[in-house]
């Protein structure tokens, strides 16, 4: 049965009227191309959906059944239109952002907040992971778009958008935690708690000690920033972390002191597929974001928005 749309909400119409010249008038279209449609439906159906005289119609047993369908197909179209437009409109549908525990835990919670208080049928989905995991959820699709560190590169466009500060984080009775700021070799001549590897502070922090000619092992290392942190509270070493992970670390008895000698700063871009246009909700989480930067939305001592 190749029953159209049109023929379907015809029907439904006169049915509905109970005429086929209210029905007519309803939907401001010609008598005669209602009539057309409702007996090209009854040839397909191969039944007689109505009795007809010069004034009203009345339904058959067939045509009861026939516009309770017609009417839900009519219906669901017509919701599933609206639902595509507000999808166009992005104004419905999900954004999903891979980002780094940091920045999602810190930085992202308000924005959030902000963006669904406009568009309230937009889901967010958060994929937060270690630097190389984060960026390869947006090669793949999986994420619309990355808030995390790394550099540009052919298949990632990178725009930038906070900077936080490395500052050392000591035991609250250590000898250093006494001074006013710390340097990088301060810390190679302690006990250092590293960060696993794969995350994106473990790369910036060998860095400053490879820039100082600091060559020592860590004397332990977590996968985990809030482990890390809890090693140091314990009193078993020092570590160095970026502004913006400090509020990971809980309550546990540590200080945060200046780091210099070198400086370091950890830079967050917002990384998207290069050369592929973002879905609209997305692009509008982002207008959000920018909002928020506009406004200079406060951040934590020692982050600061690019």
């Amino acid at each position: 049965m190749e029953s159209t749309l049109r023929q379907l909400s015809a029907y439904a119409a006169v049915a509905r009227a109970g005429s086929f010249t209210a029905a007519a008038t309803r939907l401001n279209v010609s008598q005669s191309s209602l009539s057309r449609a409702v007996a090209d439906l009854e040839r397909q159906l191969g039944a007689r959906l109505m009795e007809r005289d010069t004034r009203n119609v009345e339904l058959t047993a067939a045509g009861v059944e026939a516009l309770r369908i017609a009417e839900q197909i009519v219906n669901a179209h017509s919701s599933g239109m609206k639902e595509l437009k507000r999808f166009l409109l992005g104004e419905s549908g999900t954004v999903t952002v891979a980002t780094l525990p940091s920045v999602a835990a810190v930085l992202l919670p308000q924005v959030i907040k902000d963006f669904r208080r406009q568009r309230p049928q937009v889901a967010v989905q958060i994929m937060d992971g270690l630097e190389q995991s984060v960026l390869s959820r947006v090669l793949s699709g999986d994420a619309d778009f990355a808030i995390t560190t790394g550099e540009p590169s052919g298949q990632l466009e990178h725009r930038p958008l906070v900077r936080d500060r490395f500052v050392a984080v000591l035991p609250q009775e250590h000898p250093l935690a006494d001074r006013p700021g710390v340097t990088w070799d301060d810390l190679a001549r302690e006990p250092f708690l590293a960060v696993g590897r794969d995350s994106s502070v473990r790369r910036l922090t060998d860095a400053a000690f490879a820039q100082i000619d600091a060559r020592s092992a860590p004397s332990a290392e977590a996968g985990n920033v809030a482990t890390v942190g809890g090693l140091v509270a314990a009193g078993l070493g020092v570590t160095a972390l970026p502004a913006l992970v400090l509020p990971l670390l809980g309550t546990g008895p540590v200080v945060h002191r200046p780091l210099a000698e070198p400086t370091v700063d950890r830079r967050l871009d917002i990384a998207v597929r290069a050369r592929r246009p973002l879905p609209l909700a997305a692009d509008r989480f982002l207008e959000t974001l920018q909002e928020s930067r506009t406004r200079r939305h406060r951040l934590p001592h020692g982050v600061r928005w690019v």
